[in-house]
């Protein structure tokens, strides 16, 4: 009786190589050595899930906690270890950890660190998913986040309960952009024995050093000025301290917050020209803001590096530098609608969330609902992130929006 049935042939020759070995086979082991003499500007980019050992014995010998050989592509690669390694000279840290995004840095702070029956204090102009991970996902582990003002330190102190474990600080808040006294508020959490954590993303490392202030923890959205050009998401923690290392560590790797390869090639590529983009974007915007603050329609201009703006004092103590952004509000009688009219009518700045890439974006916030309602300005506030533009061709625009919709 014929059998009609055949067993699928994915090789028509299935004849060995000259190693032995069939073409399904030599097709997943065939080697690759760079080759010697060869050397590039950039790193090169490694992706990998399954690392190679060479034998039991060093499988077994390697350690994640410590970055002394390669484990699982989830807990680092040659690139990702070049990244946190270049990440935490500029920071003048001692270890960094890559994390997908800005978000998930905040939140490995948190839950390396807080457990139930703890709490944990964040300024009152946080950035705003930072806020609703604590009263919201940090809530339900039993875990309490209290406000208090960045601009009071006495408003630390009266927040300030025996099971507080952490600090947050912002530098500055985020959209209304006060600058806190940083030293005073370190000194404040020292005092009782309180961790301190720093979103430095304004700062990218550059205009503010954290550790330098005492701070413990260093936390940065990549997303930002690091990739350059609004097209990566990533983050970063950064500390000087062991035993908090140690911590964060762990949780890391239980979260599986690592990073990919090509993710962190387009970071590290960025990084060459962080300083000069940084400087750039930071001439632009100052130039861009005193014009604003001669304009009639406005009221208000935000901007840490401009004298009269909250916290100035702290800016010319604690920085040697400012990011590409600031806010600013219209006279009372500009509402909401003619605010989003404004908006609308920019041609160069974009609508769109984020800020540190090289095209600029304007966003309306209202601030009195971000804030609580402790806001002293009618109009609602808009925030502009300054790009790699001429800033004389962003004046221009910003001039004929308010023409459009104000006047």
């Amino acid at each position: 009786m014929s059998n009609d049935t055949h067993e699928p042939q994915l090789e028509q020759n299935p004849a060995a190589g000259p190693d032995g070995l069939r073409l399904a086979t030599r097709l997943q082991h065939a080697g690759y050595q760079p080759p010697a003499g060869f050397d590039s500007v950039q790193p090169a980019t490694h992706r990998a899930s399954t690392v190679i050992f060479p034998n039991v014995a060093a499988m077994r010998a390697r350690d994640w906690r410590h970055k002394t050989g390669y484990t699982y592509g989830l807990h680092g690669t040659p690139t990702t270890f070049t990244l946190e390694a270049r990440l935490a000279e500029i920071e003048g840290a001692a270890h960094c950890m890559l994390c997908p995004s800005g978000l998930a840095a905040i939140a490995l702070v948190d839950l390396a660190l807080l457990e139930q029956g703890d709490g944990v204090l964040l300024p009152a102009n946080v950035y705003g998913p930072s806020r609703e991970l604590a009263e919201r996902l940090l809530a339900g582990l039993g875990i309490r986040a209290s406000l208090y003002d960045p601009m009071n330190p006495a408003s630390v102190e009266d927040s300030i309960t025996p099971r507080t474990r952490l600090l947050w600080l912002e530098a500055p808040g985020s959209v209304t952009l006060e600058m806190p006294d940083l030293r005073g508020l370190v000194a404040i959490a020292r005092r009782h024995g309180i961790t301190t954590a720093i979103d430095n993303t304004w700062a990218a490392g550059l205009a503010i050093k954290p550790f330098d202030l005492g701070i413990d923890i260093s936390m940065q959205a990549l997303t930002k000025y690091q990739s350059g050009g609004a097209d990566v998401l990533m983050g970063a923690v950064m500390t000087c301290n062991e035993a908090l290392h140690e911590r964060l560590l762990y949780a890391h790797m239980r979260l599986g917050l690592g990073v990919g390869g090509d993710d962190a090639t387009l970071v590290l590529r960025g990084l060459h020209s962080l300083a000069l983009r940084y400087a750039a974007h930071d001439r632009s915007a100052r130039r861009i803001a005193a014009w604003m603050r001669e304009q009639p329609e406005v009221q208000v201009v935000l901007h840490p590096a401009l004298p009269g703006s909250p916290g100035h004092a702290h800016w010319v103590r604690d920085c040697s530098g400012a990011a590409g952004l600031f806010s600013f509000t219209f006279q009372p009688q500009v509402d909401a609608r003619r605010v989003d009219a404004f908006v609308d009518a920019l041609r160069l700045f974009k609508i769109g969330y984020s800020w540190g890439g090289p095209m600029s974006l304007a966003v309306p916030y209202d601030a009195a609902t971000m804030r609580g309602g402790a806001w002293p300005y009618a109009s609602p506030l808009v925030r502009l992130c300054i790009g790699l533009e001429d800033p004389d061709d962003l004046i221009a625009d910003i001039a004929q929006a308010m023409r459009v919709a104000l006047r």
